[in-house]
């Protein structure tokens, strides 16, 4: 389809990988919690503005890319495969969740600074940029025709499954956080899941 390989595998992924607990998930747990459900459906649409803008510059730049030569998109493949194994082998050999760094930012009523505070929270994080450049190239085909089209077929595709995972944690913050902080283990355990999906995803 479109010159993507195993969308149902990419698909699956996506999901996983978007409930792993990470820096995201923490400022939108954490404006929710201390500010309400409109401070947090706020984080959700700074956090997911700053994943368009990932997902475009890695669009088009790998599409650009394997329109020049389909042996340097190849050798990005690879190479992004090798990141996406360390980081599964790191995230499974963790101690530690994500969500254990949990704290409550100081109160802030002004909406469009939380927005804001969204944005630059998803964009000067360059392990996202690097994860997408890693990531999506491991489900195109490199003799595939259509240009910028699977790139952003796919990277779509996790924004759409990351937006809707990031509003339910939005609505059910309370209730998921007490039942996190009740059972600890459970936060370690998906990012250990999400290790062992990103470590086989090539």
């Amino acid at each position: 389809m479109y010159g993507i390989e195993n969308y149902i595998g990419f698909l699956a992924s996506a999901i996983v990988l978007n409930l792993t607990p990470g820096l995201d998930t923490m400022y939108i747990l954490t404006r929710s919690i201390s500010q309400g459900k409109s401070a947090g459906l706020v984080s959700v649409a700074g956090i997911m503005s700053g994943c368009v803008i990932h997902v475009l510059c890695a669009a088009f730049g790998l599409s650009l890319i394997l329109s020049t030569s389909a042996l340097v998109f190849s050798v990005i493949k690879w190479a992004g495969a090798g990141y996406l194994i360390y980081l599964g082998i790191r995230m499974v050999f963790s101690r530690q969740s994500s969500l254990s760094l949990l704290s409550v930012s100081p109160p802030s009523r002004d909406l469009v600074k939380i927005y804001k505070q969204g944005v630059l929270t998803n964009v000067l994080n360059p392990k996202v940029g690097l994860f997408f450049l890693s990531f999506l190239p491991q489900f195109i085909d490199p003799n595939q025709a259509y240009g910028v089209i699977p790139f952003l077929i796919l990277g779509s595709t996790f924004l759409v499954t990351g937006t809707l995972w990031c509003l339910f944690l939005t609505l059910a913050a309370a209730l998921m956080t007490d039942a996190l902080r009740r059972h600890p283990r459970a936060g370690t355990l998906m990012e250990k899941l999400s290790g062992l999906i990103l470590s086989g995803s090539d």
